[in-house]
C-alpha cells in the first residue's frame, strides 16, 4: 500500500524533492524569506543561551544553527522543521562538556549523527509510536525543571563557579548563595522576563526574543554595564592569527577535527578507542533523544499543516547534520518545536525557510558579533526560563494527572522524578519498561474464561452434566495464559468432555502454547476428552508450529463450535451413551 511504503521509505532530500515536485514558485520563496528571517532572529539569542547552558561558549550554538540549520532541512524529511541547539539536550550535554570539554562533546555528537543515520537505514522512523505520551511528558517536564534550576545562578547573579552532580545538592548550593544575589543582575533578568511575557500581547510580527534582548541590554547599560556580567565579560576568543577579543568571534565557522578542540583542561583530547567507548553512552543518549525530539516535532507540524513528513528521511537528515556540524564547531542539534512552529506560523512554504534561518544566523556572526557581547548573562537566563516553561508543557502534565488512568500517572511521575534526580536516559528506559509492564497487566486482565455450557446463543441444546463448554476471550500470551488455564483446571475438575471455544483469542504466543500444553497433558491424564474449537489464523499457525497435534479419541480440533459439539456427541454414541449427534447447530 502507498501509505505503508511512505512509512518505510528512506530517502535523502525527501521534503525538498516533494516541494519541488509540487511546484516551487517565487511566491513560495517570498514566504520562505520572511519566515526564515523571523526564525533566524529568534534563533540567534536562543542558540547562544542554549550553548552556554550546555557548558560551551555561545558561538558554538550559533555554529550549530548555521551548519545543522542548513543541512538538516535540505536532506531531511520534514518541510517545516527548524533544527539547532535545543533545551532538551542540556541535561545530556552539560555533564559531557564538564567532563570531556568541547572536544568530547563534539566527538559524541559525531557518533550520535552516525547512529541516527544507521537508525534511518534500519527504518526506525516509527520509533515515536512506541513511546507513550506519559513518558515523553514526564522526561520533558523533568528536563525543564533541571534547566530552570541551572538558570537561577545567572538570574540572581549568584556567581556560583560549579555545581555538584546531585540535583538536591544543586538546590542546597543555590539556597546557600541566594542571600548574596546581585540586585543589578536580578533587575536585568526581571526586565527581560517581563518583556518576554508581555510582548506577545501586542500581536506584532516581531518575535518577543528580540525586544527582550534589547530591553535587557538597555537596562544593563543604564545600571552600569561594568557591574553586570555579559557575554563579553564571561567569554573570550583567539582567532587563528592570534587576534584576541571578548564575546563572540566575528568569523565564519572553520573546519577543525572535533578531537582537536579544547578538552576539559583547555588542551585537545587524546584520540583513542577508550575515549570512544567512554563517550558511547552519551552518544547513544543524544541519538535517541534527537530521534524522539525530531520525530515529535515533525508529527506536531503535520497536525498544524496537514502535510506528512517522511520519518526515516527526517532521521537521515538529523544524522547528516549531526555528523557534519561538529567538524565546524557545531554541537548537537535536533528539530526545535518552538522555532519550527514559529516557522510555520510565519508562512514558511518549504525547507528553504529553515535554510534562510541558518543564513540569517551566519550573517549575524559577521555583522552583529561586537554587539552580541553586550547581552547580559541574566538576559540569557531569563530567556531559558521561558524556554523551560514552554518545554515543560505543564498544562498537558496537569491534564494527564487529572484525567488519565492510574498507570499513566505513575509512569509520568516516575519519568519526571528520575529525570530530575538521576538522569534522562534512566528515566526514559525505566519509564518505557514500566509503561510496557502496566500495559501488559491491563491486556492480561482483559483475557477471561467463561462457562457458556448453558448459553443457548452458543449451545442451543442442553448438554450432559459431565460436559463443559468454555469460551476464552482475549490474547493468550505469557502474562495471561497461566492464570486462564489454572482457572480452567478448577472449574472443569469434574468434566469428562471439555470444549474450549477460542474464536475470541486473537494471539497465542510461546507462553500461551506452553500453558495450553500443560493443561492438555493434565486433562488427558485425568481421562478427559478435549475439543479445541474455532481457532483464528495466528493461534492456529502457532499451534501447528508447536507440534501440538490431535490425539485420536482424546484431543480434537474443529473449525466451529457446532462441529466440536457434534464430534463430542458422536463419541458419545460410539461409547454407548445418550445421543445428541443428530441435533442441528
Amino acid at each position: 500500500m502507498p501509505h505503508r511504503a511512505r512509512l518505510n521509505k528512506m530517502r535523502p532530500f525527501s521534503a525538498l524533492i516533494e516541494v519541488l515536485r509540487e511546484g516551487y514558485r517565487f511566491s513560495h520563496f517570498s514566504r520562505d524569506l520572511l519566515a526564515g528571517i523571523t526564525v533566524g532572529i529568534i534563533a540567534i539569542p536562543l542558540a547562544m543561551a542554549l550553548a552556554i547552558a550546555s557548558g560551551v561558549p555561545p558561538q558554538y550554538g550559533l555554529y550549530t544553527a548555521i551548519i545543522a540549520g542548513i543541512l538538516v532541512p535540505l536532506t531531511g524529511g520534514s518541510r517545516y522543521s527548524v533544527s539547532g541547539p535545543t533545551a532538551a539536550f542540556v541535561v545530556i550535554l552539560y555533564p559531557v562538556a564538564q567532563q570531556y570539554g568541547l572536544s568530547g562533546l563534539l566527538v559524541a555528537s559525531v557518533m550520535a549523527g552516525a547512529m541516527l543515520i544507521l537508525m534511518s537505514i534500519g527504518r526506525f522512523g516509527r520509533i515515536i509510536e512506541y513511546i507513550p505520551e506519559s513518558v515523553t511528558l514526564g522526561f520533558t517536564a523533568g528536563i525543564a525543571v533541571v534547566i530552570a534550576t541551572l538558570q537561577i545562578n545567572d538570574f540572581f547573579g549568584l556567581s556560583i563557579e560549579s555545581f555538584p552532580e546531585s540535583y538536591f545538592s544543586k538546590l542546597d548550593t543555590l539556597f546557600q548563595h541566594l542571600p548574596d544575589f546581585a540586585a543589578g543582575e536580578l533587575t536585568v533578568a526581571c526586565v527581560t522576563l517581563v518583556t518576554l511575557l508581555v510582548w506577545p500581547r501586542f500581536k506584532t510580527p516581531i518575535p518577543a526574543y528580540l525586544p527582550a534582548v534589547i530591553a535587557g541590554v538597555v537596562c544593563s547599560l543604564l545600571l552600569g554595564a561594568e557591574h553586570i556580567e555579559t557575554i563579553g565579560s564571561r567569554f573570550s576568543y583567539v582567532l587563528l592569527y592570534g587576534t584576541e577579543g571578548a564575546g563572540i568571534p566575528p568569523a565564519l565557522p572553520s573546519f577543525t577535527l572535533p578531537w582537536l578542540q579544547p578538552g576539559p583542561d583547555g588542551q585537545p583530547l587524546a584520540w583513542s578507542l577508550e575515549l570512544v567507548i567512554d563517550l558511547l553512552p552519551a552518544a547513544f543518549s543524544i541519538a535517541m533523544l534527537g530521534a524522539i525530539e525530531s520525530l515529535l516535532c515533525a508529527v506536531v507540524l503535520d497536525g498544524m499543516s496537514g502535510k506528512r513528513h517522511n520519518s526515516n528521511g527526517e532521521l537521515l537528515g538529523q544524522g547528516i547534520g549531526n555528523l557534519i556540524a561538529p567538524w565546524f564547531g557545531g554541537i548537537t542539534a535536533t528539530a526545535a518545536l518552538a522555532r519550527s512552529a514559529a516557522n510555520f506560523r510565519a508562512g514558511a512554504a518549504s525547507p528553504v525557510a529553515a535554510v534562510i534561518h541558518g543564513l540569517v544566523v551566519l550573517i549575524s556572526i559577521l555583522v552583529l558579533a561586537p554587539w552580541l557581547a553586550y547581552i547580559p548573562m541574566a538576559t540569557m537566563a531569563a530567556m531559558l526560563l521561558i524556554v523551560a516553561w514552554n518545554m515543560s508543557e505543564a498544562h498537558k502534565g496537569l491534564a494527564l494527572i487529572r484525567q488519565a488512568p492510574l498507570g499513566d500517572i505513575i509512569v509520568f511521575l516516575t519519568c519526571f522524578s528520575l529525570t530530575v534526580v538521576v538522569d534522562m536516559v534512566v528515566a526514559i528506559s525505566f519509564g518505557i519498561v514500566l509503561a510496557a509492564l502496566l500495559f501488559m497487566r491491563d491486556i492480561a486482565n482483559m483475557t477471561r474464561v467463561s462457562d457458556i455450557s448453558a448459553n443457548r446463543k452458543h449451545v442451543p441444546q442442553a448438554l450432559p452434566d459431565d460436559w463443559g463448554v468454555y469460551k476464552i476471550s482475549g490474547p493468550l500470551f505469557f502474562a495471561a495464559a497461566d492464570r486462564i488455564f489454572d482457572e480452567l483446571l478448577v472449574v472443569s475438575k469434574n468434566k469428562q468432555r471439555l470444549i474450549l471455544y477460542m474464536d475470541a483469542v486473537p494471539i497465542l504466543d510461546a507462553g500461551g502454547v506452553s500453558a495450553l500444553g500443560r493443561f492438555v497433558e493434565k486433562k488427558l491424564a485425568d481421562g478427559c476428552q478435549l475439543f479445541v474449537a474455532d481457532l483464528q489464523f495466528q493461534p492456529l499457525k502457532t499451534l501447528a508450529r508447536s507440534g501440538l497435534k490431535p490425539v485420536a479419541g482424546k484431543l480434537m480440533f474443529t473449525s466451529t463450535l457446532a462441529d466440536a459439539v457434534w464430534s463430542a456427541g458422536s463419541l458419545t454414541v460410539i461409547e454407548g451413551h445418550s445421543n445428541i449427534a443428530g441435533q442441528s447447530y
